[in-house]
Formats: C-alpha cells, sequence, structure tokens
C-alpha cells in the first residue's frame, strides 16, 4: 500500500462501498498527473501520405482550455489542438518551414482544414472532460 493510500474498513460483509472507499481505490488516478491521451488518425492527410497519420492528443490540466479561451479571442481552437497534441511536435521549425507558418499557428492552418482542427481541438477538450456527458443526475423515487 502506498503511503498517500488509507485503507476504510468496511462496515459490515456484503456492504456496498462507501464513495470515499471507492475514491481512495488505486484505479482511480491523479488526473492532475495523470492526463487522459488519445490517438487520432487524420484521414485527409493519411490517404495523401498513403499511410496512418497519427495525431498523439493529451487532455490539458484544469484551467488550461478555459485560460486559453479568455485570453485569445481569435484562433482558440488552433491554440487548444497546439497545447494538447504530443506528437507530432506542431512547434517544429522543419514544419513551419515547410508550410510557411511564422508562427505554430499559422503553421497548424497551413497544414489542416479548419474542419479538421476543429475536430482534433473538440478531441482534446473531450479528453479534458468538456463536451462530454461527464455526469448524470440521480433521481430519488
Amino acid at each position: 500500500m502506498s503511503e498517500h493510500t488509507t485503507m476504510i474498513p468496511a462496515e459490515g460483509a456484503g456492504e456496498k462501498p462507501s464513495i470515499l472507499e471507492l475514491l481512495l481505490k488505486p484505479e482511480i488516478p491523479n488526473v492532475q498527473k495523470q492526463l487522459p491521451t488519445r490517438s487520432y488518425k487524420v484521414k485527409r492527410l493519411s490517404e495523401l501520405c498513403g499511410q496512418d497519420v497519427v495525431f498523439a492528443l493529451r487532455a490539458l490540466p484544469y484551467g488550461k482550455v478555459s485560460e486559453l479561451k479568455e485570453s485569445l479571442s481569435d484562433d482558440v481552437n488552433v491554440h487548444i489542438l497546439l497545447a494538447g497534441v504530443v506528437e507530432p511536435n506542431l512547434k517544429d521549425p522543419a514544419l513551419q518551414a515547410k508550410f510557411g507558418g511564422a508562427t505554430p499557428a499559422e503553421t497548424v492552418k497551413a497544414m489542416l482544414l479548419p474542419g479538421e482542427i476543429e475536430d482534433l481541438s473538440r478531441a482534446v477538450e473531450k479528453l479534458c472532460g468538456y463536451r462530454a456527458n461527464t455526469i448524470e443526475e440521480i433521481k430519488n423515487a
């Protein structure tokens, strides 16, 4: 047992564990340390390259998406994408040279179609828990 975990004994055999007990299970990660990741294939680029072009995305830490939305009036989706893409490195100077972007944001806009940028940005937001049904109301009978 780790030094950060405390076992709480169950009240009685066969009883359901408390919510606290469930949250203390080792399967429940600290999302600040273990951000969710997913891979997404960009269909158009995959077809053009003749093989899968897969972007690895990672959720952003608490507040980063809202910080980006508040601080940037333009190109919010581009900046969410730049913050959430792990692979490929969209800030690589070689990409900027190929696509003629003076900034990583301009490079992304020259490389990806607007719908691709929005879809990838939304995928990052979904990894963060936005745009998903993350809670469900329980009605007492």
